[in-house]
């Protein structure tokens, strides 16, 4: 369910601030990086959360080994749509976001790329940024896993319930951004030399 949040919840947008990204959650079956079984998607423009979303997704197979950690099986989402139904559905959301943040994004990152890949998808042109790397950069949090960024921070959390995940890492980095950190982001390549 898609649900626009109070922009009074965020700060005002800093000046050179990333105008869109999107933070991005995944929680997985098992071992697999393409047994995706719930997605957290935040959508944050100009420094407010404006969309959050959450979907069950029913993995490839039956086998759950993670339930102990979010608390999902089979049995709560053999009945929810497959991997490509659901990222037809989200990824619209992501359309003009300079980057997608994750709590340790290269994890969200293969998930995705596994699960477009078994799908035959499309994954997302954009670069990711990881929270994880940002906490240490700006407050030099270390241990920086989510729950202790979010402790120290005071970010509510439901951790590894997907969406909670997300909206913590968009938390992270609008708060970073806050305190004048900028994403080191990928520019255009340079043209190619030309020909005497």
């Amino acid at each position: 369910m898609t649900q626009p949040l109070d922009p009074a919840t965020a700060p005002p947008p800093a000046t050179g601030a990333p105008s869109k990204f999107v933070a991005l959650d995944f929680e997985t079956a098992n071992i697999w990086r393409d047994s995706a079984c719930a997605v957290g998607v935040v959508v944050v423009e100009d420094g407010r959360i404006t969309h959050s979303v959450h979907r069950l997704i029913r993995p490839p197979k039956s086998w759950f080994s993670f339930t102990w950690l979010h608390g999902l099986d089979w049995k709560k989402v053999r009945n929810a749509p497959a991997f490509d139904a659901v990222w037809r559905d989200l990824a619209p959301l992501f359309d003009g976001a300079d980057f997608v943040a994750a709590h340790n994004a290269s994890f969200d990152r293969s998930v995705l790329a596994a699960c477009c890949n078994r799908y035959g998808l499309a994954t997302l042109p954009q670069p990711f940024v990881c929270s994880v790397k940002v906490a240490r950069e700006v407050w030099n949090f270390n241990p920086a896993k989510l729950s202790d960024v979010c402790a120290r921070l005071d970010i509510p959390l439901n951790h590894h319930e997907a969406l909670s995940d997300a909206k913590a890492c968009a938390r992270i980095v609008i708060a970073a951004t806050a305190k004048g950190w900028r994403p080191r982001l990928p520019g255009p390549a340079p043209p190619p030399p030309s020909e005497a």
